[in-house]
């Protein structure tokens, strides 16, 4: 999955739609200059914006302008999200969409597109649910994660933004006392998950906080001079602000929060719960399936896969039933490392092993490298096995595939190869560091956020593991089959969850009866799509049309059909809606097909 620090930086973009853009809009177009003019300068100047009123998504970005701020998630600032996002969208409507080059009217369509999406989802208030088991305010410290950390005025940055934290906290506890007012609470059972983190947030000294982490390991190339009165600063500054703004808002998330969350799972028992996720589903499938459509299509591919399944266990001479196999893979020693080490190791290995092989599926590799790193301490307890962070846009940060080391011992062997060739490559890392080094389209284009492409091609890379020489060994061979479950499972659970009113352990067993995941990763999963409403439905609805669209062209063309152009005319767009992304194949099939 790709995380892009998701718990710091969803709860402003759920003001401004989860894109890259809209937080304020310029004036309307003056006469001078040309359309093009006009809307290049729209686009550019709300992007700008956009990354004023979202400090964290420009640290993301690498964007350093704004690394010594929180964002504002104030009631005011929400509501003037939302009227600049109307300005913005009147103004788009007064340039003349056929005035522009071709090109640039695909941008105006998507630009458009994803203003609209934001306003309509304003009105369910999503910024009310942004905290989870795994994300929000208990683990801020890993933005740390993403910022430069080089000279003395790097640490300095990251003392202001420690000094303004307090501040962050207590504008977060009003957020969160409103939205228990409006019944816009996540389940207690998933926060009760966070109370932990904050607690040891809380009950931290400075030199134990995983704040101190970055003034505990200063660079030999900053004079000790300087890294002492850092460090005695840090002291200062964690100690008798940032871990008392801790305590505070602990208290309050345990005393005032925590008993007013609801005790139902599914997003339907909120206020216009069913609507907030058709909204959802729309808009992170970018596609019109009603969530009885998707919930019927998870059937249908969790049957077809299970059958896959029994063809492994054939091969592998396993007599009993598909439970029985499970357990075997979820207990057998020969499937864990024991040692955190080692698991690390293996991820860095099997990237390498990965990466000589990609110029037989593409014509066009990414310049950015890729590296491999854990997940921090924090977080791992709760979070899933593995996510992405992309590079930053400056070239300075490359794009890293962060692994979950915590508890070796229930993330099995057979599933490296798979895990690796979705979060890395030529997964996430491949089609997100090509998309920013686009640099002809505007920035919004090369840092799309569309769920269904970005998941959706993560997940067809699974499948293209065959073709670079991965799943040589059956039981990683029943590991992709494992993720492809995984994902067919997600339609059914995550529908069933939030419209059919399905509780978290008919969820949890319905995933442990199809796929051979661990009991610790199938919790971790479940929860996750309780606290983050159709996210989940992207995955699998992005491949089958991936594989859809391949399919068409392979019998379109026949012997024309090269699998290295055809990836890189996926990929040249960036991240786009599945019905764009239809359209520009069913383009290419037609240049190239003979003519009749």
């Amino acid at each position: 999955m790709k995380r892009i620090l998701r718990a710091l930086v969803l709860v402003v973009f759920a003001a401004i739609g989860g894109g890259a853009f809209g937080a304020q809009s310029p004036a309307p177009p003056a006469n001078k200059g040309t359309q093009v003019a006009q809307f290049k300068a729209l686009i550019e100047a709300t992007w700008q914006r956009d990354l004023a009123a979202s400090p964290l998504t420009a640290t993301y970005y690498g964007d350093t302008r704004f690394n010594d701020r929180w964002p504002d998630v104030s009631a005011a600032a929400y509501a003037g999200q939302l009227a600049a996002n109307k300005r913005a969208l009147d103004t788009l409507r007064r340039i003349a969409r056929g005035r522009l080059p071709v090109a640039e009217q695909l941008n105006y369509d998507l630009f458009k597109r994803e203003l609209e999406s934001r306003i309509a989802e304003a009105a369910f208030k999503p910024w009310s649910y942004a905290m989870t088991m795994r994300e929000g305010p208990q683990t801020a410290n890993e933005v740390a994660e993403i910022m430069p950390f080089a000279t003395v005025a790097d640490y300095e940055t990251w003392l202001k933004r420690l000094r303004a934290l307090p501040a962050y906290l207590l504008q977060y506890e009003e957020l969160l006392r409103t939205a228990a007012k409006e019944g816009r609470t996540q389940p207690r059972g998933l926060m009760q998950r966070a109370l932990p983190i904050l607690e040891s947030q809380a009950g931290a000294t400075a030199d134990s906080s995983p704040f101190m982490s970055r003034f505990s390991r200063i660079p030999d190339t900053i004079p000790k001079a300087d890294a002492e009165r850092l460090r005695a600063v840090a002291v200062e500054v964690i100690g008798k602000q940032v871990i008392p703004a801790y305590q505070r808002f602990t208290a309050f998330f345990r005393s005032e929060y925590l008993p007013k969350c609801r005790e139902s799972v599914g997003i339907w028992d909120t206020p216009d719960g069913l609507a907030y996720y058709n909204n959802r589903a729309l808009d992170h499938t970018t596609t019109t399936l009603s969530p009885d459509e998707i919930h019927e299509i998870g059937l249908k591919e969790v049957a077809r896969i299970l059958t896959e399944m029994q063809t492994v266990m054939d091969r592998v001479g396993f007599k009993g039933t598909r439970q029985e196999f499970f357990q075997f893979l979820r207990t057998d020693p020969q499937f864990y490392f024991t040692d955190a080490d080692d698991l690390f190791r293996a991820y860095v290995y099997t990237t390498k092993m990965i990466e000589p092989e990609l110029p037989k599926l593409f014509g066009k590799l990414y310049r950015t490298p890729v590296g491999v790193k854990v997940i921090p301490a924090t977080s791992a307890p709760n979070t899933t096995t593995a996510y992405y962070n992309g590079p930053s846009m400056d070239g300075k940060r490359a794009g890293y595939f962060y692994a979950n080391l915590y508890r070796p011992e229930v993330r099995p062997k057979y599933e490296i190869e798979v895990l690796t060739a979705h979060e890395a490559i030529p997964g996430h890392h491949l089609q997100i560091a090509l998309a920013q080094e686009q640099g002809e389209l505007p920035k919004f284009r090369r840092f799309a956020g569309y769920t269904a492409y970005i998941e959706g091609w993560a997940l067809y890379s699974e499948r293209l593991g065959f073709e670079l020489g991965l799943y040589k060994n059956p039981y990683s061979h029943f590991g992709m089959l494992t993720y492809d479950m995984w994902r067919a499972v997600r339609l059914v659970v995550d529908t069933g969850i939030h419209v059919k009113k399905w509780s978290r352990q008919q969820a949890i067993d319905y995933f442990k009866d199809n796929a051979a995941k661990t009991e610790a990763d199938i919790i971790n999963e479940i929860d996750r799509y309780i606290g983050w409403p159709g996210q989940a439905l992207a995955y699998k609805i992005g491949q089958l049309r991936i594989l859809e669209l391949r399919a068409r062209a392979e019998k379109a063309l026949g012997e024309r059909f090269d699998i290295r152009a055809f990836h890189d005319m996926l990929l040249e767009s960036g991240a786009i809606p599945l019905d764009v992304l239809e359209t520009r194949v069913d383009a290419w099939i037609k240049r190239l097909r003979p003519q009749q």
